[in-house]
């Protein structure tokens, strides 16, 4: 596993502040790097289905947990990707933010 995937999942879960994600299942997939579940149980490195997937590169992906990227900015801008539940996308931008 990458330390970019290692990096993310600790920011996730410090984010998430000790809980989970209970709106349903997404996936962070950080191109060149890999993929983060996040769910009930909190972040992990994972790839598997979810209700929604996020792609992003690193830069952009990195720039959202620090909170100098805003996702819904990324998002139009066509550097984040959503397939999926895109309700589930915005209330994990919430999350995020």
């Amino acid at each position: 596993m990458s330390d970019v995937i290692n990096a993310a999942v600790e920011a996730l879960n410090a984010k998430l502040d000790g809980g989970g994600f209970d709106a349903g299942t997404a996936k962070f997939t950080i191109e060149g790097e890999g993929s983060v579940v996040i769910d009930a149980d909190g972040a992990r490195a994972a790839d598997e289905d979810t209700d929604v997937t996020l792609t992003a590169d690193r830069e952009t992906f990195e720039g959202i947990l620090s909170g100098d990227t805003n996702s819904t900015a990324a998002f139009m801008g066509g550097k984040l990707t959503v397939d999926g539940d895109m309700g589930l996308a915005m209330q994990l931008g919430s999350v995020l933010s």
